[in-house]
Order: structure tokens, then C-alpha cells, then sequence
């Protein structure tokens, strides 16, 4: 009986000793960790947004407001994670930052952030994450990325037969569907600027 309660005061010892320094570990690393991902969605804004010096976090719409539920029944397979407005170094209010994720990507979920002006023109896209295959996602960024930059148009099409207008977006050959997940999730992003204002060129 002795036996078996010193064994369960060490096992509780050991186990109290853990948690304070597991707490003390996460106190300490909490704040590079936090920095580090700030640093990180600083250069994913300026990526999209290379003439802004300062980005300003706007908070979401509530899932359940009427403006939420507007753009995402018009864009079901959407959302936005984080809206950024992006002023340049006069405080000039230069247009915003969309962190879009789109879920029909052929292996999952694709995330990118997108860069607009006032004007309604398309800065650039930049690949976050992807859970497409490593041939897929590399051919995204070289192929379909680009296609999209300074373009101003209200919506973007794909086309397997070449583009011939800023709309039309060349297609990756033989992979339609992560195409069509990153066409459908700019036009996602481009739906939620026109709706709150924004004004793009036909």
C-alpha cells in the first residue's frame, strides 16, 4: 500500500513539474511565434500589394450576418479568412487584401491571399496554402498566378483553347479542377469587393 502511493506522488510530482514547465515553454515562445506569424502575413499582403507600406486588419463579418451570408451563398465553396486595407507610405488608402480559401481544389483546401485596388484592379494572387499534389501546386504558381495580376474585370473564366481576353484565364493543361478552384476563388474574392462598394471595368 505504501508502495503504491509513493509511486502515485512521484507520478504526480512528475506530471505537476511537466505541466509548469510546459506552461513556462509556451509562455516563452508564445510572443516569436506570434511575431513570426505577423512577419509572415506582413510579406503575404506585400506579395499582392507591393506598393502599400502599412496593413490594417479588418475584422470579418460574422458567419451569421446578412452581409456574410449574402457573399457566401452566392460563393458556397468560400471563405474569407482575413480582410486587410493597404495604405502606402502617406497613409494614402491604396485598396484591400482578401485571405480567400477555396474547398474545391482536387486534393482539398487551396488558400491564397489577393491583392485589390480601388479601382477594381487585381494587384496579384499568392499561393498560402495547398493541398494539391506537388506537381499541381507548382504548375499553380507558374501557370495560373501570373494570369491573373493587373487585370480589372468583374469575373474570370478558364478556357482550355487559349486566352484572348483579360477574363480568360489559361487552364493548367490536364488539371481543370484546380483551375476551376482558383478561378472560382478569386471571382470569390472580387464578388465581396464589388459587393461592398467596389467598382470594376467590364
Amino acid at each position: 500500500m505504501k508502495s503504491i502511493l509513493k509511486d502515485a506522488l512521484i507520478l504526480f510530482a512528475i506530471t505537476a513539474i511537466a505541466g509548469v514547465l510546459l506552461a513556462v515553454v509556451n509562455e516563452v515562445t508564445k510572443g516569436p511565434i506570434a511575431e513570426q506569424q505577423a512577419q509572415l502575413k506582413q510579406e503575404a499582403c506585400q506579395n499582392v500589394f507591393s506598393d502599400a507600406t502599412e496593413f490594417v486588419s479588418v475584422e470579418v463579418p460574422a458567419k451569421d450576418s446578412a452581409e456574410y451570408s449574402n457573399w457566401s451563398n452566392q460563393n458556397p465553396k468560400n471563405s474569407i479568412d482575413e480582410i486587410y486595407e493597404a495604405y502606402d507610405a502617406s497613409h494614402t488608402f491604396l485598396g484591400y487584401v482578401y485571405t480567400i480559401t477555396n474547398k474545391e481544389g482536387y486534393g482539398g483546401e487551396i488558400q491564397f491571399t489577393m491583392g485589390i485596388r480601388l479601382d477594381g484592379t487585381l494587384n496579384g494572387v499568392s499561393v498560402l496554402q495547398t493541398s494539391e499534389t506537388v506537381g499541381l501546386g507548382l504548375e499553380a504558381e507558374n501557370v495560373l498566378v501570373p494570369q491573373f495580376s493587373g487585370k480589372n474585370v468583374t469575373t474570370f473564366t478558364y478556357t482550355k483553347n487559349g486566352a484572348t481576353t483579360d477574363s480568360e484565364i489559361d487552364a493548367i493543361s490536364s488539371a481543370t479542377i484546380t483551375t476551376n478552384a482558383f478561378v472560382n476563388g478569386v471571382n470569390a474574392g472580387l464578388f465581396y469587393f464589388q459587393m461592398n462598394g467596389g467598382v470594376a471595368n467590364e
